[in-house]
């Protein structure tokens, strides 16, 4: 077996380095995360080709989170094992002039053989996103979720209060999930306006399989009036999934920041989308930062073109 057999069978070598990437894509044209062997597009599809372009070898990828078809990421993490020594430039530029316009590499890093991308994460933060108006929207519709019925948002943050701390999750997990416990942890979860976007934010130490849509589903019918405040805590204490209403379309999610201990030194960033991320710095949700800086340095200071 050549070495770089070893590498994509044991996932490891002597030699090897572990890698972390920061992916943000659009998730409209794939089924999902996860690569499947009929041959859709997907995007790890896309960007095992892209790293393995780069890295000139076999390699196996390993994601923070798997999404759903039609789910978009902002800021998701992936780690991989290679022997090949690239620079942070070449991993981030390299991979995305091989990769279709809709997923981006946005940070690279080496980082110790103990980092798992999925197991080291400490919590996940996702951003749902409806477009509440009478009009269906032409720009972004992939990108949103439109509710044509008026909502409330302060309703539905009340509602949703009842989520935060440690529940079981089941009338919010999908029939097929396959975790092993209900159990989930919520830091926080959060309903506001910013003009005609309703914006939901909800931070846990991880999620079940179609959570966060669930849970949008159940606010948006409390926030157009259709169900009380109260129902949120009826289902959730039902503890069935039959009790909980529909699940709320894929198109305005996003895995928007995934945290890992401070001792891997990889960078905890708020990611939400470019158009979010415009909208909630200039209503002060959010500061602005200078978290790209190093990404300017790295495409152009470096740049031996220049």
């Amino acid at each position: 077996m050549t070495e770089k057999e070893v590498v994509s069978a044991a996932g490891c070598s002597e030699s090897a380095s572990r890698i972390v990437l920061c992916v943000n894509y659009n998730g409209s044209a794939y089924h999902g995360w996860q690569a499947q062997s009929s041959g859709v597009p997907t995007v790890e599809g896309s960007l095992l080709k892209a790293v393995r372009r780069v890295a000139d070898q076999e390699l196996e990828l390993t994601c923070a989170g798997r999404t759903d078809r039609g789910v978009h990421a902002s800021h998701q993490y992936v780690h991989f094992d290679t022997t090949a020594k690239r620079s942070e430039r070449s991993w981030v530029f390299g991979c995305n002039s091989a990769l279709p316009k809709d997923v981006s590499v946005l940070w690279a890093g080496e980082v110790d053989q103990a980092f798992h991308a999925r197991y080291s994460a400490t919590s996940r933060r996702y951003f749902y996103c409806i477009y509440n108006h009478p009009v269906r929207p032409a720009n972004y519709a992939t990108e949103m979720t439109w509710h044509h019925y008026p909502l409330d948002e302060a309703r539905m943050h009340d509602a949703a209060q009842c989520l935060v701390g440690e529940h079981d999750f089941s009338s919010f997990r999908a029939a097929g999930c396959q975790s092993k416990s209900p159990f989930r942890f919520l830091e926080h979860v959060r309903v506001f306006r910013v003009g005609h976007m309703v914006i939901l934010d909800i931070k846990g130490n991880a999620f079940l399989h179609h959570m966060v849509r669930n849970i949008s589903g159940v606010l948006m019918a409390i926030g157009a009036g259709k169900m009380p405040v109260s129902w949120c805590r009826e289902v959730l204490e039902a503890c069935d999934r039959t009790m909980g209403g529909v699940t709320a379309p894929p198109n305005g999610l996003y895995l928007a920041q995934v945290d890992y201990p401070e001792h891997f030194s990889v960078p905890s960033q708020l990611g939400a989308p470019g158009f979010l991320h415009a909208l909630l710095v200039a209503s002060g949700y959010l500061e602005s930062g200078d978290s790209d800086s190093k990404l300017w340095e790295l495409a152009f200071l470096e740049d031996p073109q220049r």
